[in-house]
C-alpha cells in the first residue's frame, strides 16, 4: 500500500489507450508517400514511447542511413502528423480497467495529471474523444515543456502545479521512460505490463510494482 498519496501522474499511449493501430496507419501512409514498404504493427510498437520525433527517425532508419534519415525527416514528420490528425482515435481502444481505475482514484480524492510524450495537439483531442479529458486537472504533451520523459522535468512540473511533494505522487506508465522519470523526480512508480516499453520486458524495469490494470493500481494507493 502506497500511503499519504496526493496526486497521480498517468501516461497515455500504452497505459490508458492502445494507440498502436493509429500509429500503424499513419506511419504506413507516410511510408507509402516515400515509396517504402509497410511496417508491421509489432515493429512500430517497439519505436513508441520517446516522442514523435524519435518515432519518425526509427521508422525511417529501417530503410535509410543516418544522413538520409535527416534528409527525409521534415517531410516524413509533416506527412505523418497530417495522416495521424485525420484519424486520431479512429483505431484506438481503451485498455481494460482504465475508466474504473480513474473513477476509483478520483473517489479517493486524488488529483490526476496526464503526462505523455505525444504532441499536445494530438493528445488533447484524443483524451476528449475517448472520454478521458474530464478526469485530468493537468495534461502535458511532449512539446508542452522544455524537456520530456525520461527527464523528470514534466513530473516535477506537475508536483509544482499541484503543490505536492514528489514523495506524495505516484506515476503510472507502461515503459522504462515513465519509471526513469519518476525515479529521478523522487516519485513512486507503478508499471502496467500490457503496453509497449520499446519491445523490452517490463519485468526488467526498476519500479515499485507491476499492476495488471489502473484499477489494481488504485487499490494499492491510499490518500
Amino acid at each position: 500500500m502506497l500511503t499519504n498519496i496526493k496526486a497521480i501522474i498517468i501516461d497515455l499511449d500504452g497505459t490508458m489507450l492502445d494507440t498502436a493501430p493509429d500509429f500503424h496507419y499513419a506511419v504506413n501512409r507516410m511510408r507509402a508517400e516515400l515509396d517504402l514498404t509497410p511496417l508491421d504493427i509489432g515493429s512500430i510498437k517497439n519505436f513508441v514511447g520517446k516522442g514523435t520525433e524519435n518515432l519518425m527517425r526509427c521508422v525511417l532508419a529501417v530503410d535509410f542511413n543516418e544522413q538520409d534519415v535527416e534528409r527525409h525527416f521534415e517531410h516524413a514528420m509533416d506527412s505523418y502528423l497530417q495522416h495521424y490528425l485525420s484519424i486520431n482515435g479512429d483505431y484506438t481502444t481503451l485498455y481494460p480497467g482504465v475508466i474504473e481505475g480513474l473513477d476509483a482514484l478520483q473517489a479517493k480524492g486524488l488529483r490526476l495529471a496526464c503526462v505523455t510524450n505525444k504532441p499536445i495537439a494530438l493528445a488533447t483531442p484524443l483524451l476528449e474523444r475517448k472520454g478521458l479529458a474530464p478526469y485530468f486537472d493537468v495534461t502535458y504533451g511532449g512539446d508542452s515543456l522544455p524537456k520530456k520523459k525520461p527527464d523528470p522535468f514534466p513530473l516535477l512540473k506537475v508536483c509544482e502545479t499541484f503543490a505536492v511533494r514528489p514523495g506524495q505522487v505516484v506515476a503510472i506508465g507502461d515503459s522504462s521512460n515513465d519509471a526513469q522519470a519518476a525515479r529521478a523526480a523522487g516519485c513512486w512508480v507503478l508499471n502496467v505490463p500490457y503496453g509497449y516499453n520499446h519491445g523490452e520486458s517490463i519485468q526488467d524495469v526498476d519500479s515499485d510494482g507491476i499492476v495488471s490494470t489502473l484499477l489494481d493500481a488504485a487499490h494499492l494507493i491510499s490518500a
